[in-house]
């Protein structure tokens, strides 16, 4: 397919033109503002509250969490993530159009929130969810030359449980076509069957604006990574403008989280010898489906999903939707060894499920966070009635073509799970999917268990999940005709990356007075568990079809177990830190899930001054079934799993996946651990050091060089290194950066919920002896220098280049 590219003079964006017809524009440059006067030049994707300040009168809420167990009301200060969120805020483009088109049309990936635009003065359209993707049909009001395109958006206080963002944080385009036209999400791909020899697909296609389909012919073509070519379809429309068509593929290349192999699925539309239209997607072929017998299965082979809940911040990035920081944060997850995403509690970015998609990662796409009953006075509920059918088919047609996604959920914890209202509407909405997307099985995550069962709310389900509540999985299998269960939401196991408490007690909702959780993980909430219990239902229940792990990344908002404490204003719950750097809990997740590679990591750090003599447990996450501790050479047991173990809520069956020393008495020097396989063979080993003084100051990119696109990031880890170069875990210097040349600075986090230092400022202090810091790619190629002072100690720097190519 021929592309051709025209620069506007105008904002200097550029419009790709597909054949002769469709042009589709990304509206990347816009005028921003909080008041309408005062106006400021942003790139969209855009967080207007990300740069805060911090403070807690932001959506200060006085309430009782009825999810945590809550009766009385008191103020939850960083609930929603004490930054300027609430409020009104205005965006304005300019768009020249030099040549007639029949059809225009605005597409909003999402917009926060409640957003109305206007075209030349005119309201054009308006949606309410703010993260729904929607289309606004602006034919009327385009004109030939420039139009004038302005987006007022309003987030009302209490309106979300966590922090949203606020503004165009996802991209948008306009769409200009003629007045016959395809559009994608008319477009249904699907893979009937397939195997290793042979896959047949089906295309269900729809056009636009047809009034006699036998003057119109459609080609529709499959290439594979290689170039080669499999004909799908060619030939005319029946009444309407539909195309059924069905093909065989041989030999296809199926799509997995281990091989995700895509094809091009190119569509081109002829009047006579004349073409008038085409679009391309990326799918992929592949099968799925569940069941008693056999689980969820993926190409025919059983598997259980290894998967975590991942809110939509980016850390210091807000709610700005970023290629790049997504693919990190996939490359990081795939690592542990995940396989799979739960978009909690909303609708994802056609930027997430195109990163899905290439790198392989199965995607649970939820919906909804609450329906008629809200669980915050401004939420969904306001819209649910009137708007529930429109989100659901939106994302359900700008979604299915996505191979990476497996499961629709329509909710999370809906409060109506006792109710037949509520049942009337889990079928309503499960239908809405059947209906648009047949070959997907829909979920919903359910906490109120015995109230869903006695119901029949749960039974309604294709899968039904259960949050939490690992005490009700035997019981509720037995009331569950589908005769399997998913883990939608498990653990909520609360940690700060680097801090560990003493003494190491296992509990639940326990609090400290620095606002911070012990690393040791064995503290969770009145109302979840710990890693080791979903572990224990997964591997010893055939009927369990995986888990989806509350949360894979801290994200910004609700602070628990710090709800009331403030400066808390950013969650615990992450297997990585707000930062995206691993937490402990990260390793003994990667012990169980990654079968290709060995993990073996040894807590906490061996640097305690103060603490000589005292009992300091050590705990070593790893595969091997057995490991010998030393401290200083001495040896402090050689000790193994106990695999026998399977009791709920007892420390005692930690010893199944964890290898603990509990009596471990520190003293500066070598902790080293030596680990054993299955033969009693010696097969690996780690040494941790007690660190010295501050020497150097050392700089780790995800990186090598960037895209000169204006919008690849590099992330670069900051700590501080003794003379030996062994890392310091408890500095917490404050550095100050300066980016110079082809690119510039994006943000800082230390991972630490309770910091106040705004994530946009060019200065961060560091948490638990680490910091991160992202820099963004120019438009324009050259070299990108990083500079780092220690502001603390001002004889310590360093600096970084990276290409822009």
């Amino acid at each position: 397919m021929k592309r051709k590219i025209l620069c506007l003079a105008l904002l200097g964006v550029h419009l790709v033109s597909f054949a002769q017809e469709r042009v589709e524009q990304n509206l990347r440059d816009w005028q921003f503002s909080r008041d309408e006067v005062n106006w400021q030049s942003v790139a969209v994707p855009h967080d207007w509250a990300i740069s805060g300040p911090f403070d807690k009168k932001w959506d200060l809420q006085v309430v009782a969490i009825e999810q945590n167990g809550e009766k009385e009301k008191s103020e939850k200060s960083g609930r929603s993530g004490s930054l300027p969120w609430i409020g009104k805020g205005f965006y304005k483009t300019r768009v020249h159009v030099d040549k007639s088109f029949a059809h225009a049309e605005l597409v909003f990936d999402g917009a926060m929130s409640e957003p109305v635009v206007y075209v030349n003065g005119k309201q054009a359209g308006s949606w309410a969810y703010g993260y729904n993707a929607f289309r606004i049909d602006v034919t009327p009001y385009i004109i030939l030359g420039d139009n004038e395109v302005e987006v007022r958006l309003n987030n009302v206080e209490e309106s979300s449980r966590w922090y949203p963002g606020g503004g165009l944080y996802r991209p948008v385009k306009l769409v200009l076509a003629g007045a016959v036209r395809l559009d994608p999400w008319q477009t249904y791909f699907r893979t009937l069957s397939a195997n290793e020899k042979e896959a047949w697909v089906s295309v269900d296609a729809e056009l636009c604006g047809v009034s006699n389909p036998k003057d119109y012919r459609l080609d529709i073509v499959l290439a594979d990574g290689d170039g080669n070519e499999y004909k799908v379809y060619s030939g005319k429309p029946v009444e309407g403008g539909v195309v059924n068509a069905v093909a065989n593929i041989p030999s296809p290349r199926l799509w997995s989280p281990e091989h995700p192999a895509l094809y091009r699925m190119e569509m081109k539309l002829y009047h006579g010898d004349q073409l008038v239209d085409a679009c391309s997607q990326r799918v992929g072929i592949r099968t799925l489906s569940v069941d008693a017998e056999h689980g969820f299965r993926l190409n025919g082979k059983s598997r259980k999903f290894q998967g975590v809940c991942l809110h939509h911040d980016l850390g210091p990035l807000g709610a700005a939707v970023n290629k790049a920081a997504l693919i990190r944060q996939v490359r990081i997850l795939k690592d542990m060894g995940c396989d799979a995403i739960r978009t909690s509690h909303n609708m994802p970015s056609t930027m997430q499920m195109e990163v899905y998609d290439s790198l392989g990662m199965m995607v649970m796409a939820e919906s909804f966070d609450m329906w008629i009953y809200p669980k915050c006075k401004n939420g969904y509920a306001r819209f649910f009635k009137e708007w529930s059918a429109r989100d659901m088919e939106n994302l359900v047609r700008n979604h299915r073509n996505h191979p990476s996604l497996v499961m629709w959920s329509i909710g999370n914890e809906i409060p109506e799970q006792w109710s037949q209202e509520g049942v009337f509407h889990a079928r309503r909405l499960q239908e809405i999917c059947h209906r648009l997307d047949p070959s997907r099985p829909v979920t919903q995550g359910m906490d109120r268990v015995d109230n869903a069962l006695a119901s029949g709310f749960a039974q309604s389900m294709d899968v039904p999940g259960f949050n939490y509540r690992v005490h009700k999985y035997d019981g509720g299998i037995q009331k569950l005709p589908q005769g399997f269960l998913l883990g939608s939401e498990t653990a909520s196991t609360v940690s700060s990356r680097g801090v560990y408490k003493f003494p190491v007690e296992y509990s639940n909702h326990k609090t400290y007075d620095d606002g911070q959780c012990s690393s040791y993980d064995v503290e969770y909430c009145s109302w979840s568990n710990l890693p080791d219990d979903d572990f224990i239902l997964q591997d010893d229940r055939s009927w369990t079809i995986g888990q989806f792990v509350w949360t894979g990344f801290d994200y910004l908002g609700e602070p628990t177990p710090y709800d009331g404490y403030w400066p808390s204003r950013s969650s615990y719950f992450g297997i990585c830190d707000l930062a995206g750097l691993p937490k402990d809990r990260y390793y003994l997740y990667r012990s169980v899930w990654n079968r290709d590679a060995h993990t073996l990591h040894l807590l906490p750090h061996w640097t305690w001054p103060g603490r000589e003599g005292q009992t300091t447990p050590v705990y070593c996450y790893t595969d091997y079934p057995s490991a010998e501790l030393f401290v200083n050479g001495k040896s402090q047991g050689r000790i193994s799993k106990n695999p026998s173990l399977g009791e709920l809520y007892s420390e005692r069956s930690l010893d199944r996946y964890r290898l603990r020393w509990n009596d471990v008495k520190y003293e500066p020097g070598e902790l080293r651990v030596v680990a054993y396989d299955a033969n009693g063979v010696k097969a690996g080993e780690q040494v941790v050091y007690t660190a010295g003084k501050a020497a150097a100051v050392k700089l780790e990119s995800d990186r090598t060089s960037l895209c000169a696109d204006g919008d690849d990031l590099a992330y670069i880890t900051v700590s501080l290194v003794d003379k030996k170069g062994n890392e310091i875990p408890t500095a917490t210097d404050l550095f100050e950066f300066q980016v110079t040349g082809a690119g510039s600075y994006r943000g800082a986090c230390n991972g630490d919920a309770t910091s106040l230092l705004p994530f946009t400022e060019p200065r961060m202090s560091l948490f638990s002896g680490k910091l991160v810091v992202t820099v963004q790619a120019a438009s324009t190629p050259g070299n990108l220098r990083l500079v780092v002072k220690d502001k603390s100690n001002r004889s310590l720097k360093a600096t970084l280049d990276i290409p822009v190519q």
